[in-house]
């Protein structure tokens, strides 16, 4: 049994953590803390976490937890994460992984002197249809993979303006946000690491990106395109589109499947639809944050692969002038 302690109540936390762990037998939450203790209390009674404690600091040290769920702002992941790194914990961090590589680097040197797991919680990656999709780009059917394109965008109203993504010093902007699932997608489907061309960002609150769209280039000469936009008025996409000498594949919904989803191939001058189970990606991220934990072996999208993750969204800000987060 693997025992949880949550910090903080973040929005992401029932889908995240809390409704997974009621369908695996072998993982509970039993602790939690927020700055607001009476919003913890809260959260705890609706959610049945037994134990309610005064601070971050007393969560991350509690000696009756193993793991640490982050959902904290992301420019406070590197502080907490390492503090329940050194205490003896492993963590699960939610994304984006750190305010920018440097910081992503420490949490990762903090795990290794630990002996601890830290994952970067991009539950997709774990699900069957982007297992499938990987599984499809290998195989050659699309011939010779040319470009990618990768794009979400959301309404900007729907955040509302005083939300933590508008805000710089909390590690605010698009690219941090709902961009870092474009930018992953192309990473985790070629399996390589990308030089960033160029790139060009729309802003609205100072220094915070609200639209930003970056050209990439692979080792192995495959471009992409990855784009994230929340500005206000725009519709809701999100779409992963590879295209090859014999032909193109399109995920719809690769971020939760269990809402919807279809993977599309046209290829040899057919088109097939494929589909898999609605089981939440949230379920097969616990899954294999708990096998990462038994086996000692990192998971997908560890550690090391949250500072490669960090390089880019980094080079991408560079690139179209803004600074990074957290500095």
């Amino acid at each position: 049994m693997i025992r949880f302690g949550t910090l903080g109540a973040a929005k992401i936390l029932p889908r995240g953590l809390l409704y997974p762990c009621m369908d695996e037998p072998n993982a509970a939450i039993l602790a939690i803390a927020a700055r607001d203790r009476g919003r913890a209390e809260g959260f705890g009674r609706w959610a049945g976490i037994p134990k309610v404690l005064d601070d971050y600091d007393a969560l991350v040290t509690y000696e009756d937890i193993d793991a640490v769920y982050n959902p904290l702002q992301i420019t406070a992941h590197r502080e907490w994460t390492v503090k329940a790194l050194a205490a003896g914990k492993h963590v699960l961090c939610e994304k984006s992984f750190a305010a920018n590589a440097r910081e992503a680097r420490e949490m990762v040197d903090a795990a290794k002197e630990a002996d601890r797991i830290v994952m970067d919680a991009f539950h997709y990656r774990y699900h069957p249809l982007f297992i499938r999709a990987r599984e499809i780009y290998l195989s050659g059917e699309l011939g010779d993979v040319q470009h990618i394109d990768a794009a979400f965008s959301t309404p900007g109203e729907r955040m509302g303006a005083d939300s933590i993504r508008k805000v710089y010093e909390l590690g605010g902007g698009v690219t941090m946000d709902i961009g870092t699932y474009p930018i992953s997608f192309v990473r985790h489907i070629t399996g390589e690491e990308p030089e960033v061309l160029s790139a060009e960002a729309e802003v609205g609150p100072p220094k915070v990106d609200v639209y930003l769209a970056a050209d990439m280039r692979f080792p192995s000469g495959i471009t992409a395109r990855t784009s994230g936009d929340m500005r206000d008025g725009v519709k809701l996409r999100l779409k992963l589109t590879v295209t090859g000498s014999k032909g193109e594949m399109i995920l719809l919904g690769p971020i939760t499947p269990q809402n919807g989803h279809r993977l599309i191939v046209n290829a040899g001058g057919e088109e097939r639809n494929e589909y898999f189970d609605r089981r939440p990606s949230y379920g097969y991220q616990l899954d294999a944050f708990l096998k990462a934990i038994e086996t000692g072996e990192p998971p997908i999208t560890s550690g090391e692969d949250g500072v490669n993750h960090m390089k880019v969204i980094d080079a991408c800000y560079e690139a179209a002038g803004l600074p990074l987060r957290g500095l």
